[in-house]
């Protein structure tokens, strides 16, 4: 499939799925900032290519390679040569889990994760373009479940695990008080000389620590924490220039400029998808 020669991006909600959000997108200049969602993220490049950087590893993907990135983990991503097309869906943990219990006909009490990332599979990255576009096209209720339910569940059954927890450390316990501190404080004007605090570590030595856990700076994870309190908040209907000062931006345009860097919409796309 030829790129087209303008950007563009289609996001709406399923409701056959729960209101699974989806995304199918053109890009040739825009340039994700490092973010994470608090879903699956679940997808595959139709043409094109693309650069992105999954827990530190940077790799250039195309067609034929599959993106399956965990909830919570960092990731970017920029055109590759002149651009890419592609398709995303970003189920939740509840959604996922459902999906493998109904196709598997039994109970899931583990969770569910990708450990490859970007693998390469072009039978089932075709498989998922496929299921993809019956839900574009507004397919019958049957004929999308069917596809969407079959893909994911064979998606996880070739490149699926499950997660396995790592072993603490002082320093690790150090630096998840700091996201943690992030986390419940989005909306406030946190200091470095405060957050560093909260650890009981030298600045220089959290914001190194900081980014070997997350492979992110502990800035651009609040960044990305408001960013996805606000995807929250546009969901309810929300209007963004409430939501740029509620979630401690700086203004209305300061918001939409990074919620695009890490979603690939503007705030109004997102909110009426």
């Amino acid at each position: 499939m030829p790129l087209a020669n303008v950007e563009s991006a289609r996001f709406w909600r399923d409701s056959r799925f729960c209101d699974m959000e989806c995304l199918s997108a053109t890009f040739l200049t825009h340039e994700y900032a490092p973010h994470a969602h608090d879903t699956f993220s679940i997808g595959a490049i139709e043409s094109g290519s693309q650069i992105a950087t999954l827990s530190g590893r940077r790799e250039e993907t195309g067609p034929g390679d599959l993106y399956l990135i965990d909830p919570g983990v960092i990731h970017d991503g920029a055109p590759g040569g002149e651009g890419y097309r592609y398709r995303m869906i970003y189920p939740d943990m509840k959604l996922f889990i459902d999906i493998l219990e109904d196709v598997t006909g039994k109970a899931f009490h583990a969770t569910p994760s990708f450990s490859g990332g970007l693998p390469r599979d072009p039978q089932l990255a075709n498989a998922f373009h496929a299921a993809h576009r019956t839900l574009e096209r507004g397919a019958g209720a049957l004929e999308s479940d069917e596809s969407m339910f079959s893909v994911l569940a064979a998606i996880f059954a070739r490149h699926g695990s499950t997660i396995v927890v790592p072993v603490d450390t002082q320093e690790r316990s150090a630096v998840a008080r700091a996201r943690e501190y992030l986390i419940e404080n989005f909306d406030s004007d946190v200091g470095l000389e405060e957050l560093a605090g909260v650890a009981r570590l030298s600045r220089a030595h959290l914001i190194r620590a900081f980014r070997k856990e997350y492979h992110i700076t502990p800035h651009a994870f609040l960044t990305d924490r408001r960013v996805q309190v606000a995807r929250r908040l546009l969901r309810q209907g929300r209007m963004p220039a409430d939501i740029a000062l509620e979630c401690g931006f700086a203004d209305q345009a300061h918001f939409s400029r990074h919620f695009k860097a890490r979603t690939g919409v503007t705030p109004g796309q997102f909110r009426t998808g």
